[in-house]
């Protein structure tokens, strides 16, 4: 039997217990909703996983236990967070040491009822997470704006897999009362629309906490002409939209006296719709710090001092409103020293992405004293599947350094640079990944926790659909990234030397492999068609997302071929490129569709200038 995460301690009983429907769950009378124990829900979202796995349901009843029934409790006995379930033939006990855990209990018999159907075997599961803060981090801003309906299924699944933080990150994308420029081109999230998802997190026990640009990747703010002069950089509000500008400049002048009014209103306003009592300001990758407006002050007092006194500012701001200050630490980690002038009560979000991560930042700020989340990511950023296998190794790594440092919790990343063009259901394998291995530090080997995550999440039988994605990854040649550096190249004059390289690489491959590539993209498509028949019947909807992302990484990699013939003025075959642009097109089509289903449309105006302007190309145009 699978379990994600896997329990601490699991002892096997002869017998089973029968489900029928007289069954019924009792929650206790002694559990008290003011005190945060939410009982109606636990008991709902028990029948509803029951229902779901058996057909019966169980009337839901308050009082005392009764015999041959489900009852949920919480015990003085048992730590916060710390569950015991007890399925014995005469009936089901889940008590936890607080409302939370008696949840995280529910959620675990759930995943048993999926795989046992009405007859439940007999165990005792204790179980207790490694870190007591384990959270996930949702990009709402750099392409996709997720509507109400979706984020709250996004909090369904966090639940289910025992993760008890969301952060909504913004950046332009919540409707300030006073920024109307910054927003009156976009869909924007709306006070309602947080209030309503905070209450809806809280009765899941996740916390939802705001994060908000306040240092760089201000782009939007500062492309205004309203709040453009106080960029670092001159003329910001001149430039044409580039998602590669979006995501390397358009950080705050530090010393313009205008900024932290502004920020701080921003911070005031945004967070009182939270009831967490946390506050992200991210401060992350600000690339311009020092560069222009702010230059002299830099070469005089150092750009870590102009750093660590506008971070300071803001943390002591935000500690004053009974907030606890987070931001993430890729600036700090090079003066780790720093963290000493910070509000004691602050956390540094160590993060790092890379397959191969190492531990020097974590050590680094462990040294210096700062408490720490670590931030691992869901790799989806650039490309139209995860890099599933990446992702993988990238979370081990991060949350074994999280055991070997003692960190506060761990924080799992989905960023959506350069559009979110990746379908957010393909992030589900890595937001996974990150509960699992927060909650238990015992490792599973990448197809092992493959394997059950296909049986658990999807239903799948043949255990097969993750390990099927994390293959279509690695066929993708000329990926979103290196499109967008191409376009931006040749349709906006605009490019880093430095990016020159790696697109070449993307072209040459495109140009070599792309036939070899479809070939293979073909033959995983069909066999996850083949797959289907054997998921839950409610979450075969995936094979339509995935067949089209197999589409679209089959088509980018020969576009990239072409733009390869292009570049080399040889090769083009014009009716070639023609049947291409079309099928690139009835391609975005249906991809738009998909976009619109469950999000606004934030960027998807800019998605679509890319992929018409190469369907232009093909056909001569551009």
């Amino acid at each position: 039997m699978y379990l994600l995460p896997k329990p601490k301690k699991t002892e096997k009983r002869q017998g089973v217990y029968e489900l029928t429907w007289e069954s019924v769950i009792t929650i206790d009378e002694n559990m008290k909703e003011q005190a945060g124990e939410y009982g109606t829900v636990y008991a709902s979202v028990l029948q509803k996983g029951l229902r779901e796995s058996t057909g019966l349901t169980c009337a839901v009843v308050k009082g005392k236990r009764r015999g041959n029934g489900l009852f949920l409790t919480v015990s003085p006995k048992l730590e916060p967070q710390e569950y015991r379930l007890q399925i014995g033939e005469d009936g089901i006990v889940v008590e936890g040491g607080d409302g939370a855990a008696v949840l995280y209990g529910v959620q675990t018999l759930c995943q048993i009822a999926a795989q046992c159907g009405g007859l439940l075997e007999c165990m005792e599961i204790s179980d207790a997470p490694d870190r007591k803060n384990r959270g996930y981090f949702l990009d709402e801003t750099r392409g996709r704006v997720l509507t109400l309906p979706y984020l709250k299924k996004v909090a369904d699944r966090l639940s289910r897999y025992k993760i008890n933080q969301l952060q909504l990150y913004v950046e332009h994308t919540y409707l300030f009362r006073n920024l109307t420029e910054m927003w009156r081109d976009e869909t924007p999230l709306t006070a309602e629309d947080i209030l309503e998802l905070d209450k809806y997190c809280k009765s899941l026990h996740i916390e939802l906490v705001p994060a908000l640009a306040s240092f760089g990747h201000l782009y939007t703010l500062l492309s205004t002409r309203s709040y453009g002069e106080l960029c670092e950089r001159s003329g910001s509000w001149e430039e044409p939209f580039s998602f590669e500008a979006r995501m390397c400049h358009h950080t705050v002048n530090t010393m313009d006296g205008r900024v932290l009014p502004l920020i701080k209103d921003m911070l005031a306003e945004y967070g009182a719709l939270f009831s967490s009592g946390k506050f992200n300001i991210c401060a992350d990758e600000t690339f311009d710090l020092g560069c222009e407006k702010s230059k002299d002050d830099a070469e005089r007092e150092g750009t870590g001092t102009l750093y660590i006194r506008y971070v300071k500012e803001l943390c002591v701001f935000l500690a004053g409103q009974g907030k606890q200050p987070m931001f993430f630490g890729d600036i700090i980690c090079r003066e780790p020293e720093l963290v000493s002038q910070l509000p004691p009560e602050t956390l540094c979000l160590t993060w790092g992405y890379e397959a191969d991560q190492k531990e020097d930042e974590c050590r680094a700020m462990a040294q210096a004293g700062a408490v720490q989340y670590l931030c691992p990511a869901v790799c989806g950023w650039n490309h139209w599947m995860n890099r599933l296998e990446d992702s993988y190794s990238n979370i081990t790594k991060m949350c074994g350094y999280g055991r070997k440092y003692a960190v506060e919790g761990i924080l799992n990343t989905d960023w959506g640079d350069f559009g979110h063009v990746n379908h957010p259901e393909f992030s589900v394998p890595g937001m996974i990944y990150g509960a699992a291995f927060s909650w238990n530090g015992q490792e599973m080997e990448f197809g092992e926790i493959n394997r059950q995550i296909s049986r658990l999440e999807y239903g799948d039988t043949t255990e097969r659909i993750v390990g099927l994605m994390a293959r279509m990854a690695g066929a993708s040649l000329f990926n979103w990234w290196a499109a967008d550096i191409y376009y931006e190249k040749h349709a906006l004059g605009r490019w880093k030397e430095s990016d020159m390289p790696l697109l070449g690489t993307a072209l040459a491959d495109a140009g070599e492999k792309a036939a070899g590539a479809d070939l293979e993209l073909r033959g995983i498509v069909r066999e996850i068609k083949r797959t289907t028949v054997s998921m839950d019947a409610r979450e075969r909807e995936l094979t339509a997302l995935l067949e089209l992302a197999g589409e679209a990484i089959r088509l980018w990699n020969y576009v990239g071929a072409m733009m390869q013939c292009r570049e080399r003025h040889t090769g083009w075959d014009k009716e070639e490129a023609f049947v291409l642009a079309g099928r690139l097109e009835r391609w975005f089509m249906v991809y738009k569709e998909q976009w619109r289903s469950i999000g606004r449309e934030g960027d998807l105006r800019h998605v679509a200038e890319i992929v018409f302007w190469y369907a232009d190309c093909l056909r001569g145009k551009a």
